[in-house]
């Protein structure tokens, strides 16, 4: 169990890192269009949509990167003062009747939109935009997975604190840097 917990985790550490990328992407990408537009009198809807893609990117398959960091928010003024056994069972029972079911939910749900952008690989409304959008909604999918998969992750976590693993135990007394 712990190394597939590892495993998730390390493939959403990993995810994380390189998509912390796109934030530098989208400010050098967004300040080329400001330019173009200001001081060149140009403009380029394909670096617009560029910098939309980027973002939604980043957001959305950072998720589970961010949850593994614990950057999400939570209701604090219980947590924080738990002991880590109290924490524990927040993250079991947050996780699998919270999180798993609305990442089902949203994979459920998103599957056929998803589907139907690929099936006539859907591009931009205008003539000269990314003809990507069916590669923009598959990150609602992979967010999903990502998440739910984190959250697998957390579960394994919390039931190995729960059976009195020091090293689970430790990590919730010390918050993740």
């Amino acid at each position: 169990m712990r190394a597939l917990a590892a495993a998730i985790d390390s493939v959403n550490l990993w995810t994380g890192k390189i998509l912390a990328w796109l934030a530098l992407a989208v400010v050098v990408v967004q300040f080329v269009v400001v330019v173009m537009r200001y001081v060149f009198g140009l403009g380029s809807i394909q670096m617009q949509e560029l910098v939309i893609y980027m973002h939604a990117f980043l957001f959305m398959l950072a998720a589970g990167y961010t949850l593994r960091l614990e950057g999400h928010v939570r209701i604090d003024v219980f947590y924080r003062d738990a002991s880590p056994r109290a924490k524990a069972w927040v993250n079991l029972l947050g996780c699998v009747f919270m999180l798993l079911p609305v990442c089902g939910l949203i994979f459920w749900i998103s599957w056929p939109y998803v589907s139907n952008s690929w099936a006539i690989l859907e591009g931009s409304r205008e003539s000269s935009g990314i003809q990507g959008v069916f590669l923009l909604k598959t990150a609602i999918l992979v967010f999903a997975v990502q998440v739910g998969l984190q959250g697998v992750s957390m579960i394994i976590h919390s039931l190995l604190a729960l059976q009195g693993d020091e090293r689970e135990l430790d990590a919730l007394r010390t918050p993740i840097a």
